[in-house]
């Protein structure tokens, strides 16, 4: 399945991007699926979306949590709890 990945303020520093698409491997289901799948890259990965971090996460524009299902085309969103312009 493909989705786009959006991360937005300090998470998109850390990360030094702010968009990817990804083509989510078989197994990985919801959104903290996701996140545990990209903290496995390590290094900056690992830490900005470390579990301990209070990070919001929306999925096709509307909070959710980690249960959240992923689904074909999607886009999930990572920021921290409060953003400014």
């Amino acid at each position: 399945m493909k989705i786009t990945l959006r991360f937005f303020a300090s998470v998109r520093e850390e990360l030094g991007t702010s968009q990817e698409n990804l083509v989510v491997p078989e197994g990985v289901a919801s959104v903290g699926a996701l996140r545990r799948l990209l903290q496995q890259r390590g290094g900056v990965w690992a830490s900005a979306l470390a579990d301990e971090r209070p990070l919001r996460m929306a999925f096709n524009h509307t909070m959710c949590g980690a249960d959240a299902v992923l689904e074909e085309g999607g886009e999930v969103a990572f920021f921290p709890p409060v953003t400014g312009g």
